[in-house]
């Protein structure tokens, strides 16, 4: 590491961070193997608040309705600074960490398939860095912690921002797992609209007497070929896809009710917005065809995601100092092993963080933290605790994740983290610029909440997946708890 150009303040949260590296690969074990997807990650959670209140920080849990998030805070007056991530797994992606083969830790069970365990971890260790720091150098400000459930489903962040907890806010910073060390600026996700459409017919029997019957399976197979059909005059950037819910009970019974969930995504969010007013019109068409009513539930709805250019120069200065881990012959034969049984490029791990160049190329994913950058100049730290190259959602993107890689990658953005947000406290011009460069960025777009008014979080969500497996979970849990010094 190169520390030449740092203040005092960010390398003693640097220090602090690698005296408690092991904490940190404690944390970023433990939230893997809790393997909890969105909106039950009560055991994450928990562990999270426990970690941060232990620091001092004032916790409040459940903040918006979601019973897993919440939000820490320490020092008081300004400026307000703000860090957030997600922690959520996925179903069905349960994976033993270290094997580069699909290895199940319980089979069929949910598992992280992308590192939001890692995110989490790096995130409380710079929390808890960046307060330390600010004690002992006596330096004003706020910090705001945020956890965001659900980030697969693009829940929590949405509501947050709708409910006010960002209006006092400065400046943001997000950090994520990736394959690289890195950080950008520009608009760099795409806009979403997640939504399920329940249709409520009458059973009747389907050999006996099918003409008693309004079948809501038909209305949902109507929609998929209206939807289907109205892909033609679609823009290359838009995206739609979705799963079928609920399709009835047993094939001689007509289905009374049938559900399909979409996502409906653009880089703009009117056009999102638009997208989903269009399949709405085509799910009233396909109830109308089938005698049937239709029932619609935005679940949640999110920006795109864009980085200040501002903040993202300072958070590639605190890169660059940290520097990218050394990654040993060990490491490097995992990655290897696991891209080739990916089947993508076997390159193994970057030897060096990535530069700065230009605004990023947008990808076509969503994130729930869009409707932050959009509120106030947010940065994004990429960390390098995954494997390149290799696809998330997938088992192969597990295989890394309770490793030295994740270790070593969630230690080094800590690092970067927690130098990025005392870069705020320690220079008050970098907020004002930050914010100035907000304005120019924005070019006169307003922000506005696509959710619609009074919709609330649904906290339901996964909560039969995990009556299925927590037990079975649990017996994998860590007995070592993650300890700071």
């Amino acid at each position: 590491m190169d520390g030449s150009n740092l203040g005092a303040p960010q390398r003693d949260a640097i220090d602090y961070v690698e005296r408690n590296k092991q904490a940190v690969a404690d944390l970023n074990d433990a939230i893997f193997h809790f393997a909890e997807p969105g909106m039950q990650e009560i055991e994450t959670s928990k562990l999270m608040c426990e970690l941060l209140a232990e620091a001092g920080f004032e916790v409040e849990t459940g903040i918006s309705g979601f019973p897993t998030g919440f939000l820490a805070t320490c020092g008081s007056g300004e400026p307000v600074i703000a860090m957030h991530t997600e922690y959520d797994a996925n179903p069905n992606n349960s994976q033993a960490p270290g094997v580069a083969e699909r290895s199940e830790i319980v089979e069929g069970g949910p598992g992280h398939c992308e590192g939001h365990n890692a995110n989490a971890a790096a995130m409380v260790a710079a929390a808890r860095a960046v307060k330390k720091a600010m004690e002992e150098h006596g330096l004003g400000g706020t910090l705001k912690v945020f956890g965001a459930p659900a980030e697969e489903l693009l829940l929590a962040r949405p509501y947050y921002v709708r409910d006010g907890y960002f209006d006092d806010v400065d400046v943001a910073f997000h950090d994520h797992i990736w394959g690289e060390f890195s950080t950008e600026y520009g608009q760099i996700q795409i806009a979403a609209v997640s939504a399920e459409f329940t249709f409520h017919g009458e059973t009747a029997h389907a050999g006996l007497s099918p003409w008693k019957g309004r079948d809501a399976l038909d209305a949902v197979v109507l929609m998929d070929m209206g939807l289907a059909q109205f892909r033609e005059h679609l823009e290359p950037t838009t995206r739609l896809h979705r799963v079928i819910t609920d399709g009835g009970v047993q094939p001689n019974v007509i289905p009374d009710r049938a559900s399909v969930w979409w996502y409906f995504r653009d880089p703009d969010a009117d056009k999102a917005r638009g997208l989903f007013d269009q399949a709405t019109k085509i799910a009233e068409g396909a109830a109308l065809m089938t005698n049937t009513e239709v029932e619609v539930e935005v679940k949640s709805a999110v920006w795109p995601v864009r980085a200040n250019q501002t903040l993202a120069e300072a958070v590639q200065r605190n890169i660059e100092a940290v520097g990218m881990p050394e990654w040993t012959d060990e490491e490097q034969a995992l990655a290897r092993a696991t891209q080739e049984a990916g089947g993508v490029e076997a390159s193994g791990l970057r030897p060096a963080a990535t530069p700065l160049t230009g605004p990023s190329k947008m990808i076509f994913a969503s994130n729930d933290c869009g409707d932050v950058s959009w509120k106030v100049p947010m940065a994004r730290l990429w960390f390098p605790g995954n494997i390149p190259n290799i696809a998330y959602h997938h088992w192969s993107a597990g295989v890394a994740l309770a490793t030295s890689i994740a270790h070593k990658g969630a230690v080094a953005g800590a690092k970067a983290l927690a130098a990025s947000v005392l870069d705020c406290f320690t220079d008050p011009t970098l907020v004002v610029r930050a914010n100035e460069k907000h304005i120019e960025e924005l070019d006169g777009r307003e922000y506005r909440s696509l959710l619609p008014e009074g919709q609330v979080p649904p906290t339901d969500t996964n909560a039969a997946l995990m009556d299925r497996y927590r037990d079975r979970l649990a017996e994998h849990y860590p007995a070592k708890r993650p300890e700071f010094k």
